[in-house]
């Protein structure tokens, strides 16, 4: 095999879908090789291990391990790793909201040739992207992927909530972490940065300081000379970003509840609290609460509740969906916790809901 070549695992319990992909990609034009399959997520992380794949193609459904749990596994561990997930019409906010946190392509079933060749050749780009270094990038130790997995959503949270000293905080544990871990080469230090780089753009759209995330940059050579300047020169931008965005937020002449209604709606899945919401928006809690009742006649834990809760009723009805995968995608940790809220939401708990028990539509707001 050439040694150029990129390697692309298939991943579908059914192995004409198998069959489809590989017939369907141009994989000699795009400088690629199909160079293994698996039945589910299990075998796919076995083959992980041999094959050193680039890019992975898999199913969201299967048996065994399913395409959540290998998604997490990867994340967690071989974060390098470009996904794409090819998902029915009906699995697709499935499939979106169970890898809100992992960059990923998506596809939908039937798969179009085009838009499959086309999602490779941009998987290419980024990694080509990755290795145009005066080095290429080199993977961090595995014991290390979880935790900066770890360290993304925390970063993710805080720069959210406009939380400046909390941001401060985080980068000073990374730069610990890093010493510790004796991560300082600067093929693994460029890979750090990059990753960062992106998360911060993803950041910027979502909270309206640009319309389309700014492409990542490799740091020059004087940056990776040591973890302290790689870790100045990654947050230097987290701190500008985050200024600016506050002082967006502070100097409105009042406050938009229809911006406040769109942060909840695209933040409902994670932990975010009505103390949250009003830091955010520079209000005191109390006002927030008393005037975003007053617009939408509900108050702010149960509309985030009534979004969490209509998702969750989606993923309930569909009996291939673990309730455990359900409670993650849904905000909840605590898998009793979410059953609790579930039936006081229902009237029915999760398993009565699934088993065809009356089913009862959501509370309505006093």
């Amino acid at each position: 095999m050439n040694k150029d070549h990129y390697r692309v695992l298939l991943v579908d319990d059914e192995p004409w879908n198998r069959d489809i992909l590989r017939n369907l990609g141009t994989w000699d034009e795009l400088g690629m090789v199909v160079a293994g399959e698996a039945e589910d997520g299990g075998e796919a992380i076995r083959l992980v291990e041999q094959h050193q794949p680039h890019i992975i193609i898999t199913d969201m459904r299967m048996p065994g391990k399913d395409g959540v749990e290998l998604l997490q596994t990867l994340s967690a561990q071989y974060p390098h790793i470009k996904v794409i997930v090819v998902s029915g019409y009906d699995d697709f906010n499935y499939a979106k909201h169970a890898i809100r946190h992992r960059a990923a392509d998506y596809l939908l079933k039937p798969v179009n040739p085009d838009e499959l060749n086309n999602v490779l050749a941009k998987c290419k780009r980024e990694l080509e992207k990755t290795e145009s270094g005066p080095e290429s990038w080199e993977p961090y130790p595995s014991a290390f992927s979880g935790e900066f997995s770890l360290f993304q959503q925390q970063a993710r949270l805080r720069f959210n909530d406009l939380n400046v000293q909390g941001l401060h905080e985080l980068f000073g544990q990374l730069e610990h972490r890093l010493d510790t871990s004796d991560i300082r080469r600067p093929q693994q230090l460029g890979r750090i940065a990059y990753e960062l780089q992106t998360l911060l753009g993803e950041l910027c759209v979502s909270n309206g300081l640009c319309e389309q995330p700014v492409a990542a940059v490799l740091p020059p050579p004087t940056a990776l000379a040591s973890i302290a300047s790689a870790v100045d020169w990654i947050s230097a931008p987290y701190y500008t970003s985050l200024e600016q965005l506050i002082a967006q937020r502070k100097f409105k002449n009042k406050l938009n509840l229809d911006e406040v209604k769109q942060y909840i709606d695209q933040h409902c899945m994670e932990m975010i609290t009505l103390e949250q919401l009003a830091q955010i928006f520079f209000v005191s809690k109390e006002y927030l609460s008393k005037v975003f009742k007053k617009e939408h006649s509900v108050n702010v834990t149960d509309y985030i509740v009534q979004l969490r809760m209509a998702r969750a009723k989606e993923w309930v009805l569909d009996d291939q969906i673990p309730f455990k995968h359900i409670a993650e995608m849904t905000g909840y940790e605590d898998v009793s916790y979410f059953y609790r809220v579930f039936k006081k939401h229902f009237g029915v708990s999760p398993g009565e809901m699934r088993k065809g028990q009356p089913r009862i539509s959501g509370n309505s707001p006093k």
